[in-house]
């Protein structure tokens, strides 16, 4: 039986079940392997033609596909239809499409031309075996993008006759080969994301996937099976909406798209740019996105069409939309919370929780800002500071700290005031005596702490004698207070009388001959 007729067989099969035996769509569909989709079309086509079972005896196949189907071929023919393979090839790539979905959508085309399910698939598995290797893979819209830098260098010359080389970032989108390329100073980790960045904006949209090689940048240890990603590279995937998966270690074939577009970034873009001169890496960038332009805009040899055409039809309307603001690069720091309650980044002290001590910390570091996450959590914000010191947050400090911190000079003495003159005259001899005023801190609060086993008097008087006779120790101040020697009445000053020295009984030195 030909395939035309088994074609407009399931129809009338499609229209007797509903029709006639009343199943629903879904049993229908398991009876036939007709998809519930293309049921639903043939009932309600069928319904808009008012046909009813039994089909009348003169509506034969011929008849029947051009009433459902008035713009179809429906002329018998002894040769089937050829479908167009590139064009089914290339309608696979998009999403949500099957060979089921466009086999139905060929037969209703030429429903008395067409192939049965099994040799459209067949005839197109021997057509898709005579393509180039590189076809064998299958490249979804909006799927991939394919990452990794040329070979070759640029050198660039700098003002003080210094030359550098600048390397080559490619891009390619797997559906399309639409291809990005830009030159940066290096392959470091910034240059790496902020390239990533201006790509996915050339693009005009993120991908689903990015398979780059294993770079350092990139990929922190690299392994067939579990590799690690760098912190920073997996920020830039969090805030694009996009997942990694490098390419396993000496397998180009993973990346065979970024292979071809490095091969033809050298060929077509870096080989016409070899005989010139280049003063700044911008003057560079600008020849290099007009090399680009005309490369994917140049038609491809084996298929219609270009990379910008392909570009426009599979992968923009797949792209998922950029966030509003784009990525800012922060370098990613582990590093152990000291004893001192604080984390240091590049010569300046920041200071966390003092609950934190001792635990692995991720500094976070950007242009602007030091941010602090533990077990994946912000617990420290910090300005950043581009010199040698230490930033402190008082609220991170310990009651006992934060208490002491509090402390000044002059609150302490205006503490000693309150409890007598002579009090406020051996605090500040203690000030005085030591080099930082705050080296004394310790010894006046544990004077002013005394107020609390005596009274203010006792402490006054005891600061007297201490005071007078030179002793400014502590232990010297508790002493006096231990043996109430302040307590005792002052030393009488009698004024001694002057004797008279012509006494009788007064001899001098003539006296003893």
């Amino acid at each position: 039986m030909s395939a035309q007729r088994i074609a407009m067989r399931k129809i009338r099969e499609v229209l007797r079940l509903r029709l006639s035996a009343g199943l629903s769509i879904r049993q229908i569909s398991a009876g036939t392997k007709i998809s519930v989709g293309s049921i639903q079309n043939i009932l309600k086509l069928a319904e808009q033609h008012q046909l009813c079972w039994p089909l009348p005896d003169d509506l034969d196949d011929q008849a029947l596909a051009l009433r459902l189907y008035p713009g179809s071929d429906a002329r018998p023919a002894r040769k089937f239809q050829q479908p167009v393979w590139s064009e089914i090839h290339q309608e696979l790539r998009k999403k949500g499409v099957t060979k089921q979905l466009l086999w139905e959508e060929y037969t209703r085309q030429y429903p008395n031309r067409c192939y049965s399910y099994s040799q459209f698939c067949a005839r197109y598995a021997d057509w898709l075996k005579r393509q180039q290797r590189s076809m064998r893979q299958m490249h979804r819209a909006g799927d991939k993008l394919f990452i990794d830098y040329a070979g070759p260098t640029v050198p660039i010359v700098c003002a003080g006759g210094e030359i550098r080389p600048a390397s080559i970032f490619v891009a390619v989108l797997g559906a399309s080969s639409y291809t990005y390329a830009e030159a940066t100073w290096s392959q470091s980790l910034p240059d790496w994301l902020g390239s990533h960045v201006r790509a996915f904006e050339f693009f005009g949209g993120c991908p689903a996937l990015l398979v780059p090689d294993n770079l350092k940048s990139g990929v922190s240890k690299a392994c067939r099976y579990e590799p690690e990603l760098n912190p920073a590279y997996q920020q830039l995937a969090a805030h694009y909406g996009v997942a990694v998966l490098p390419a396993r270690p000496y397998k180009p074939k993973d990346k065979a798209k970024a292979e071809v577009g490095v091969q033809l970034v050298e060929r077509w873009i870096l080989a016409r740019l070899r005989h010139q001169t280049f003063f700044s890496l911008a003057e560079l960038n600008q020849c290099i996105r007009a090399l680009l332009t005309e490369l994917n805009d140049k038609p491809f040899k084996q298929w219609p069409g270009s990379r910008r055409q392909w570009f426009e039809q599979l992968d923009r309307p797949a792209l998922a939309p950029l966030p509003k603001h784009a990525y800012q690069y922060v370098a990613i720091k582990t590093a152990r919370v000291a004893i001192d309650y604080h984390v240091q980044y590049e010569h300046h002290l920041y200071s966390v929780p003092h609950h934190c001590v001792g635990e692995p910390v991720e500094i976070h570091a950007g242009e602007r800002l030091i941010e602090v996450y533990f077990l994946n959590r912000r617990i420290a914000t910090h300005v950043r500071q581009f010199h040698p010191g230490t930033t402190t947050e008082p609220a991170h400090r310990p009651e006992k700290h934060a208490r002491h911190q509090q402390w000044t000079p002059g609150r302490l003495m205006n503490w000693a005031q309150s409890l007598g003159p002579e009090v406020l005259r051996w605090v500040n001899a203690q000030l005085n005596r030591q080099q930082h005023p705050e080296q004394a801190y310790r010894v006046c609060l544990g004077l002013l702490n005394l107020q609390r086993s005596y009274p203010p008097e006792r402490l006054n008087r005891a600061c007297a004698l201490a005071n007078r006779e030179g002793l400014y120790r502590l232990k010297n101040i508790k002493a006096i207070l231990l043996s109430h020697r302040d307590q005792l009445p002052d030393p009488m000053f009698v004024q001694t009388s002057l004797l008279p020295q012509d006494h009788e009984n007064i001899r001098g030195p003539d006296s003893f001959h």
